[in-house]
């Protein structure tokens, strides 16, 4: 997908992609450079494999590049796509190709970003400000596809997310347009601070705690703020696990004494948005975490 014309080579269309059985979709993608894997209902990839459930293998040794599990599975999500076609066909992917409803493909290995425009209103905010580009429309926006790559960020602004690198978009059509070079203006969204994260986290509650706290120095609970908000940055595979596990074992160290503050919640919120987490998800992790320990 580095040349501009490479969905133009794929013979098949939007109504292919969405058939009970993709795989000759996959394969033309394939063939194009472009590294595909299957989704289920839900737009989701397939789970994982039971040497892989749970990230128990330990996840591929290099998240950030494409290509097939060690395992036979369809595992890792994004990091499962390929364009080795003995992989696509094998038995364990044909059987889900067989229960797959469309197709993803891993937009960053292919050299190109996908800005995900969610709703109308994205659509119009697009059209105002980024350059024209090759789009597809989707079930209730569109998708502007850009040459080249970058990180990939949710909710970057209202109905905006970008999917490039370590992400993967639905493959819906060839799409319309010439296009472009991903521009200065969509990689600018990317360093922006995430808006909602300091006003979620102190809308949270923060445990008011028992008594005296424990902890002798503010040091250890400085030092223990900081491991896990570079656990969750660490983060290549099972996000949502992380973010929960980072969130309950923060808890059930300093979540009865009240040494937590509104602050250090906001930075465990920051640091999971920052690997594409939504507010909300914060927000549910964290109260699931407080529910769980009883707090």
């Amino acid at each position: 997908m580095t040349q501009p014309t490479t969905f133009r080579r794929v013979s098949a269309g939007r109504g292919m992609s969405e058939t009970p059985y993709p795989l000759h979709t996959a394969l033309s993608l394939a063939a194009a450079s472009v590294p595909v894997l299957p989704l289920r209902a839900g737009k989701a990839p397939f789970g994982n494999c039971r040497a892989c459930a749970g990230n128990a293998c330990g996840g591929r040794p290099n998240m950030k590049t494409a290509g097939p599990c060690q395992c036979p599975g369809v595992c890792h999500a994004w990091a499962a796509a390929t364009t080795d076609p003995a992989v696509l066909t094998s038995p364990a992917w044909t059987a889900a190709w067989r229960r797959a409803v469309t197709v993803a493909y891993h937009p960053g290995a292919a050299g190109v970003t996908v800005v995900d425009l969610d709703n109308a209103a994205a659509v119009d905010w697009a059209r105002a400000t980024l350059p024209a580009t090759r789009s597809v429309e989707t079930t209730r926006g569109e998708h502007w596809i850009y040459r080249g790559a970058m990180s990939s960020h949710n909710a970057v602004r209202p109905g905006v997310d970008i999917k490039s690198t370590m992400s993967y978009a639905r493959y819906l059509g060839p799409g319309t347009g010439r296009m472009v070079d991903l521009p200065d203006a969509v990689r600018a969204l990317a360093v922006k601070t995430p808006a909602p994260a300091r006003s979620v986290a102190s809308a949270v509650a923060v445990p008011a705690g028992g008594g005296g706290c424990p902890h002798r120095t503010p040091a250890y609970l400085e030092r223990g703020i900081a491991m896990a908000e570079q656990r969750i940055t660490a983060a290549r595979s099972a996000v949502h696990t992380t973010v929960y596990g980072t969130f309950l074992a923060v808890l059930s160290t300093h979540g009865r004494c009240g040494c937590l503050t509104d602050a250090h919640v906001a930075r465990l919120f920051t640091a999971a948005q920052s690997k594409g987490e939504t507010a909300r998800h914060c927000t549910d992790a964290w109260n699931n975490a407080r529910t769980t320990l009883g707090l």
